[in-house]
């Protein structure tokens, strides 16, 4: 038997300072999938220029044209990802409240049958990892791990998401981290 296995379904993935230059620094993952086959997740913090009618040449209906399009992560950049969220939400997939979805049709329906509770994001890409490649990430220490929220997923602005949580931290090198510049030698 192999060892036992955690999963960071549900959590946020935060830079900890270790990706610099990468495609990962300074981003926010939330894990919507983690088990042994690998792990699944979508970067909130990389909005893009483009509005889904940009996108999106199939008719969509009018509160869905003007969302951004976020770069939900480097792998697949054409698949399509969004988060949903919605007050009467049957089975979460993800955390309560909130589901992972990938058909343009269910998007289209969700778009069709607003409600002023309804929350909804968009993503191009996703974050992939292989079998055990999170695992070894998070042994060293790559990424720092929080609960995920709805609030978080989808009230704050993107470009505050990082910096936002990394300041709610008990630990104060996470504090100092979210002050830091982005290029160390700028200090």
């Amino acid at each position: 038997m192999g060892t036992p296995h955690s999963s960071l379904k549900g959590r946020l993935l935060l830079d900890g300072g270790k990706l610099g230059g990468g495609y990962f620094q300074r981003t926010v993952v939330l894990v919507c999938e983690h088990d042994r086959q690998g792990a699944f997740g979508l970067v909130l913090n990389r909005p893009s220029e483009n509005r889904l009618a940009d996108v999106f040449p199939q008719e969509l209906p009018e509160r869905l044209r003007a969302e951004t399009l976020f770069g939900g992560g480097p792998v697949q950049p054409a698949a399509l990802s969004y988060l949903h969220s919605d007050r009467f939400l049957g089975e979460p997939s993800i955390i309560e409240n909130l589901q992972v979805g990938h058909d343009l049709d269910r998007l289209i329906e969700l778009g069709d049958a607003w409600s002023p509770d309804q929350r909804l994001r968009v993503f191009a890409g996703y974050a992939g990892w292989s079998p055990g490649q999170l695992d070894e990430e998070m042994r060293r220490h790559s990424w720092l791990s929080v609960p995920a929220t709805v609030d978080l997923v989808f009230h704050l602005p993107a470009q505050d998401l990082w910096r936002h949580v990394l300041r709610q931290s008990s630990d104060w090198q996470s504090r100092l981290l979210a002050d830091s510049p982005e290029e160390l030698s700028w200090n």
